[in-house]
């Protein structure tokens, strides 16, 4: 496996490909920090071999510690950027799987161009945060492979061999922002669900409190964990891997059983939501929105008092109903001859018809200002109205608050930004969603108080600098000490460290501190082993995966009941996809993902299942060899 990046993830991805899936990895990171990388543009190609082949082998270091340390038989190649003389270097002619994940776009996708001109039948797996420009780029890519002679990508739909089970290339782009968000929302908001939703596929745990006694709790579908029983530690290690009495991760029933006053992850509600619908225009604004209502009431008004003198009119002369109202129009608009002959009654109403038509004069003239004003107001940030209360405070519009701040508001929970740079990424976002923004420093005074944190429900800070975020959330807890705060935090161990911290020093407040890279790496490195990861859902500090694997050459699957498929802490058979054997078989009755699965089906040849894993577990299950470490 290569692994190509300049941040934490690549790290991370590396530490997860060696140390659960036990594969070889060769780390492809820019130059140390004396060395500063050269621009992007002009850099010639012939020099590339003297100034990123230098090739470094870690040694004398253990296999504990941070997420970069590397085993003795790894390694690490210092590279500016992935030209085709480093990917070269790093052996991508006879890698398994390349792994993209720099910051930037352009540089995954050049460097994932080049590496499908020198291996065509290489798994890519690209880290892009433009959406609809990775499903082209996977299309591009994909259709490349096969091309140049290798066999058709079968991942596109979820399928994927075992180990030598047919060739297994397939181009796969995901985004640490689109991974991270449902997991930094749910942690942030108690008693919602947490979501995974791809390809049309809606998956919700709920996280529900240890049963009261003589309370029987509802199993819902299945039962995914079981939360840690230090969780009324405030100096436990809670959740993290190395916690004895950390989160069960897909108990059996007895384990369910026995497991009394702990808290559970339930499998609530599984359901198939179709293809997603298209994006509804942001921005426009009814008709309403655009006047007052005092104004409104003032046009009603004038127009019922057309109406009155119309009637009026017709009552006096007899005339013709539409030309009584003709009449009427042009005596209020001051255009009508003067009714110095008619009878007095008709003389009344014109004199009765020009004050309205006075009237009418500064009312017209209000809406318009009136209009003008909301249409200026609408291009404009918004700003948190009075009495707002119940929000979510959001520090940070960059790649992942703009995501976050996106699946809030497809929660229809009320938000209030927090952002420095006016032209940063999100702030379009955010004046599309009409969502309030406070622009400022949040470690200036008065910032947090603009944002009404004191009668805010939740803190996420997800700005790109660590002590930023952690001000930002000690200073928050000085003005609410009972405040739920999540922090954004690079290094993993970091956020472990501040996590148990503020648990000790605010036992009543529930704190969580996410890393990035900790939360993202599973699925990147799923997809690298040639499988459709469908998402992961944060378990405390542990991640439970969800996969759609094809039963073939899996002798832990087929030929075996779903009963006897299940590993308690390792896999479990959710559903069925019976679309992917078509009309062939006895499947169960229905069509699609079929979620109640009686425990005696027997798993066969041409099942397609959805599962939930633990990372170890679909490691074993899915593992491309058996590597024993070293």
């Amino acid at each position: 496996m290569v692994v190509c990046g300049d941040d934490g993830l690549a790290h991370r991805l590396a530490t997860e490909l060696r140390g659960v899936y036990r594969e070889q990895v060769v780390l492809v990171v820019p130059p140390s920090r004396s060395t500063p990388p050269q621009p992007m543009a002009g850099r010639a190609r012939a020099a590339s071999a003297a100034l990123f082949g230098r090739m470094v082998t870690a040694v004398n270091r253990g296999t504990g510690g941070s997420d970069d340390t590397l085993v003795p038989d790894e390694r690490v190649m210092e590279a500016a950027e992935p030209s085709e003389a480093v990917l070269a270097d790093a052996g991508v002619d006879r890698a398994a799987a390349l792994a993209l994940v720099y910051d930037d776009d352009e540089t995954n996708i050049r460097a994932a161009l080049t590496a499908r001109r020198l291996n065509p039948r290489l798994r890519l797996v690209l880290r892009l945060y433009n959406r609809r420009l990775g499903q082209h780029i996977e299309e591009l890519l994909d259709q490349a492979a096969e091309v140049a002679g290798g066999t058709s990508a079968g991942h596109r739909g979820g399928h994927g061999g075992h180990g030598g089970h047919g060739a297994d290339i397939a181009t796969t782009v995901l985004s640490d922002a689109d991974t991270t968000a449902p997991a930094l929302v749910a942690t942030a908001l108690v008693g919602t669900s947490k979501v995974v939703d791809a390809e049309g596929l809606l998956l919700r745990a709920v996280e529900r409190r240890p049963p009261r006694p003589g309370e029987v709790a509802d199993p819902g579908l299945c039962t995914l964990a079981l939360l840690s029983a230090t969780s009324n530690d405030p100096a436990g290690a809670e959740g993290s891997e190395d916690s004895g009495d950390g989160p069960q991760l897909l108990p059996d029933a007895e384990a369910v059983a026995a497991a009394t006053g702990r808290g559970t992850v339930v499998l609530e509600q599984v359901s198939y939501s179709g293809p997603p619908l298209p994006a509804r225009r942001a921005g426009v604004m009814p008709f309403a929105s655009l006047f007052s209502a005092r104004l409104r009431w003032s046009l009603a008004g004038l127009v019922a008092a057309v109406v009155a003198l119309a009637v009026a009119l017709i009552l006096v002369t007899d005339d013709h109903p539409l030309h009584a109202i003709y009449i009427t129009l042009l005596d209020l608009f001051a255009i009508n001859d003067p009714a110095v002959d008619a009878p007095l009654g008709q003389q009344i109403l014109q004199l009765l018809s020009g004050l309205v038509g006075l009237l009418l004069l500064p009312v017209l003239l209000a809406a318009v200002l009136e209009a003008l004003g909301t249409f200026r107001t609408a291009s404009a940030l918004r700003k948190p109205p009075r009495g707002l209360s119940g929000h979510v405070v959001l520090l940070g519009l960059g790649k992942i608050g703009t995501r976050v701040l996106t699946r809030l508001r497809e929660l229809h929970i009320p938000v209030v930004c927090v952002e420095a740079d006016p032209e940063a990424r999100g702030m379009a976002v955010a004046r599309r969603l009409r969502v309030p923004v406070v622009v400022g420093d949040v470690t200036q005074e008065g910032v947090l108080e603009s944002a009404k944190i004191h009668r805010a429900d939740a803190l996420l800070a997800l700005t790109s600098i660590d002590t930023t975020n952690l001000e930002s959330v000690l200073y928050a807890r000085s003005v609410r000490p009972d405040l739920r705060a999540v922090l954004r935090l690079y290094d993993d161990d970091f956020a472990k460290a501040v996590y148990r911290t503020l648990r000790t020093a605010h036992p009543a407040a529930l704190t969580r501190s996410r890393s990035v890279s900790h939360l993202a790496a599973p699925a990147f490195a799923g997809a690298m082993m040639g499988r459709q990861i469908l998402g992961a859902i944060p378990v405390e500090r542990r991640v439970l995966l969800f996969a759609a694997v094809v039963v073939d050459g899996h002798p832990q699957l087929e030929g075996r009941t779903v009963a006897e498929a299940f590993r308690p802490g390792a896999w479990r058979v959710l559903a069925l996809d019976t679309a992917a054997r078509g009309a062939a078989g006895s499947e169960p009755p229905g069509s699609g993902l079929v979620w109640d699965l009686p425990d005696t089906y027997v798993l066969r040849t041409g099942d397609r299942v959805v599962l939930a894993a633990t990372r170890r577990g679909l490691a074993e299950l899915l593992g491309r060899r058996t590597r024993s470490p070293r």
